[in-house]
């Protein structure tokens, strides 16, 4: 643990006993009384979260929509204030430097939420790229991330927050006053499940956890049921699903990808040589990072880079790059230290019951 960074919440979390590890150079909670019963518990309830370790930085002034546009994925023409979309930094070979979440605060003022084991390398990068105008601002140190999570945590926000709380619609956020400092709401999340991150000052992180947690449907998550619920949704994890050495077109996310306006590494895209795909293993002996792939007459054709056992299906499920010739194959084997694995390709969401798009009356 030693010279591992902290969040405002870390001493609550030994307090409480949890499982600590190294996270993006963070001392952070993998579980408190199990993944599995964490896991099960967001999807019926609610699970929070503590997203300290994440980055956030501010760009305000004139020319920040044009500036920022070169360098990202999003189109910011069609981002209106109010709300946010996802996407991505990319380098001049196309290859993900981070994904990211942009906020529009107001015309030409944007918040960016990056990945924590990411912040310094994006700020650096940014500022290096970014065209003379629009000052941007590391607000990481000062802000506080807690996810909410679950289908019932309308019901948890409107009591902590007061009944007056309107809930924004997905991907759209809204501003509020909490303890006499500013509160974002924004209606996105990790887990596939209606819910929530909140963005307050770092001094308000442990008064907002303690009034979140008091509440009788709430239970504290960690980092490794946050793992499992994300990747039964096949949500990519920088560093893993996503990497310089992959475009977000090979990753899957071709989508995600066809503004007009140009933006770095966009001529790259075009140069598919591998392809993310998902598949489901039959049982409870998970596939893991780096397990090889290989097609059932024993050509190696690529690497796992994701893989667990998923509680809510109750079997294995995995992601995996393959080269972008044997993609569409249906049969693989995954190649692991203790034998072969049989994988089959699948469709995602591998969890297709999640509530997070519901819409709210």
């Amino acid at each position: 643990m030693e010279n591992l960074k902290t969040t405002p919440l870390t001493g609550w979390h030994h307090g409480k006993n949890a499982k600590m590890a190294a996270f993006a150079g963070y001392d952070m909670p993998i579980q408190y009384e199990g993944i599995i019963a964490e896991h099960n518990h967001t999807r019926q309830a609610v699970g929070i979260f503590d997203i300290c370790h994440m980055g956030e930085f501010s760009l305000i002034g004139a020319g920040a929509k044009t500036a920022l546009g070169a360098l990202v994925t999003q189109d910011l023409d069609t981002l209106a204030p109010g709300k946010c979309r996802y996407g991505f930094l990319l380098g001049e070979n196309g290859g993900v430097l981070d994904d990211l979440i942009i906020y529009c605060l107001d015309d030409d003022a944007y918040m960016l939420v990056v990945n924590g084991a990411c912040e310094a390398g994006d700020f650096a990068w940014l500022s290096a790229n970014l065209a003379k105008g629009p000052v941007l601002t590391n607000i990481s140190a000062k802000t506080a991330k807690i996810d909410v999570q679950g289908p019932k945590s309308l019901e948890v926000l409107s009591a902590v927050l007061g009944s007056g709380f309107q809930s924004p619609g997905y991907f759209n956020f809204m501003r509020t006053i909490w303890q006499g400092e500013p509160l974002l709401v924004s209606r996105t999340g990790y887990t596939g499940e209606l819910g929530y991150e909140l963005y307050l000052d770092a001094s308000l992180a442990l008064p907002m956890w303690e009034a979140l947690i008091a509440h009788p449907l709430v239970k504290p998550v960690g980092l490794g049921a946050r793992d499992t619920l994300r990747l039964e949704m096949g949500y990519p994890l920088y560093g893993q699903d996503l990497d310089t050495e992959h475009t977000p077109a090979e990753a899957g996310f071709g989508p995600l990808l066809g503004k007009k306006t140009p933006f770095v590494g966009q001529a790259a895209l075009a140069n598919v040589r591998q392809r993310l795909i998902a598949l489901e293993v039959p049982g409870r002996r998970s596939a893991r990072h780096y397990d090889r792939i290989v097609l059932p007459g024993g050509e190696d054709v690529g690497v796992v880079t994701s893989g667990s056992f998923a509680p809510s299906l109750g079997h294995c499920v995995a992601l995996a790059y393959v080269r972008a010739d044997v993609s569409e194959e249906q049969s693989f084997l995954v190649r692991t230290q203790r034998g072969d694995l049989e994988a089959k390709r699948a469709a995602l969401p591998f969890y297709t019951k999640g509530t997070a798009r519901v819409k709210l009356a």
